[in-house]
């Protein structure tokens, strides 16, 4: 990406923006990576026009046509893909191995997997329901889609938002988080690279209150897509009421990890440990509240307390690093803040709880116990590395305590009796429950919540078809003018 030709990604092609300018800072330095321009409501009006003119021709295209797009797509982020895990672990501070093992595969395993189901997306041919008649149903494009990414992965969210609906036969514009749009924008350029046509996907930065806001709005815009917090989400749904599109939410999360009296313990409190620093916590599944049973919770919460010690917390870009930086020194300090307050309510950090001695936001992982229910570090999302353990005496009080917040975005239920982990898998109130595991994600299965964590998914056969309308449509085999069914309505004349 030449920073010279500027930070938008419009028709097929980079612009400099008109909007103010924007320091992107490297959070695991604290320094100034790179100034950018930012976008102005003239260039998402722009940037909605590409779209809406690109629309006819790409929906146009037979299933097969977007598919072959698309792999060649694929084939073009393997020829980029060093440069795009160097430059997600650089604008986020993830870990380098998070980006290279994590981030850019499951990136172009998402792509493929869409090439395939740009060939599947299936209507319904049926029979006769009216009387003398075909019924049938049609799965077709919605328009110009208004896709709104985080910062944690901005990658793989840019991919999630974009690839559904372009294989559907959709056309988009992406506003990436203004604090790590590099990726989304590489993204884009390679799609053009690979012979996707101009106006497909563009991708406009600029601040969520202004910019994202006006996309959502816009009345040439059919659908919106949103990942990030349960309160903005609220706020998207009041907008897109206002001109009727639709709406696709991944929202907040606070993921239980239950820990039943025969789990194997060493094998749980490893899980734990990866899914609540995975990506420095900031992952709306991390496992952020561990109910385990009584019995167990001691030797539980001293070997999570030990393997959090014993993490390599530092340079992101070093390949013995476990965890990097969050994503700034403000995130940084709300997570702290959360951390205090819990600790000045009567809670007990049993490991990290603070920041190390380095330049960048860097923060511990963290342990707390002695929390209750209620608490708010029981109850609110941290979305950094902070593990709350709480004991319980039976499934029953477990399952009721997983339960027991606003969120329904993912879970883990850690036991050898199958039983016991086919009701905590039908109790529990999340879009994913994990047996016996906590974090794995594939191309082919479903990624979306509950209750407040919001509706629709990603990923998967599913979140294709949300980006689709359905019509029916219904032929008449009857040549007679005088339809029985209009006899109803007026008289035979």
């Amino acid at each position: 990406m030449s920073t010279t030709q500027g930070h938008q990604y419009i028709n097929g092609a980079y612009r400099i923006g008109s909007g103010l300018p924007l320091d992107r800072i490297n959070p695991a330095t604290g320094l100034v990576d790179v100034t950018m321009d930012i976008a102005s409501i003239a260039d998402l009006e722009d940037a909605v026009a590409a779209a809406a003119a690109a629309f006819p021709i790409w929906s146009r295209l037979t299933p097969g046509e977007r598919s072959d797009y698309l792999l060649a797509f694929a084939a073009e982020l393997k020829t980029r893909a060093h440069e795009l895990a160097d430059l997600e672990t650089q604008q986020t501070g993830k870990s380098t191995r998070m980006s290279h093992e994590f981030d850019v595969p499951g990136t172009i395993d998402n792509v493929n997997f869409f090439a395939g189901a740009a060939r599947h997306l299936q209507g319904q041919a049926a029979g006769d329901y009216a009387g003398n008649s075909t019924s049938m149903i049609r799965r077709e494009a919605i328009g110009v889609i208004g896709s709104i990414a985080p910062w944690n992965y901005p990658l793989q969210m840019a991919a999630w938002k974009i690839l559904p609906a372009i294989a559907a036969g959709n056309t988009i514009v992406l506003k990436p988080s203004e604090m790590t749009p590099a990726t989304s924008l590489i993204f884009a350029e390679a799609a053009t690279a690979a012979g996707i046509p101009a106006g497909v996907i563009n991708v406009v930065v600029g601040a969520g209150r202004e910019i994202g806001e006006a996309l959502v709005r816009h009345p040439q815009v059919a659908m919106t897509s949103f990942t990030g917090s349960t309160p903005v989400g609220r706020r998207i749904m009041e907008m897109a009421s206002e001109t009727g599109k639709r709406v696709h939410l991944e929202l907040g999360g606070k993921a239980p990890f239950v820990v039943f009296k025969d789990a194997d313990v060493e094998a749980a409190a490893h899980g734990a440990v990866a899914g609540s620093t995975i990506n420095g916590g900031q992952d709306c599944t991390a496992a952020t509240r561990a109910y385990v049973h009584s019995s167990l919770f001691e030797k539980f919460t001293s070997r999570v307390a030990e393997l959090m010690d014993s993490m390599v917390v530092g340079d992101p870009t070093d390949e013995n690093t476990d965890m990097g930086s969050l994503i700034s020194f403000a995130h940084r300090a709300k997570v702290s803040e959360m951390v205090e307050r819990a600790k000045a309510a009567g809670a007990t950090v049993r490991a990290g709880g603070i920041a190390p001695d380095l330049s960048g936001a860097f923060y511990r992982p963290t342990l707390i116990t002695g929390a209750t229910q209620d608490s708010e570090i029981v109850q609110d999302e941290v979305f950094g590395p902070v593990l709350v353990a709480l004991p319980f005496e039976s499934d029953d009080e477990a399952l009721a305590l997983a339960n027991d917040t606003p969120f329904g975005l993912a879970a883990s239920a850690w036991t050898k009796d199958v039983n016991l982990a086919m009701r905590a898998a039908a109790e529990i109130q999340a879009g994913c429950v994990w047996i016996n595991e906590h974090i794995p994600i594939v191309s082919e299965m479903p990624h979306g919540g509950y209750k407040a964590s919001g509706f629709g998914n990603d990923m998967s056969m599913y979140s294709f078809e949300e980006y689709t309308n359905i019509k029916h449509v219904l032929i008449s085999h009857d040549t007679d003018v005088h339809k029985e069914w209009q006899t109803t309505v007026f008289k035979k004349r």
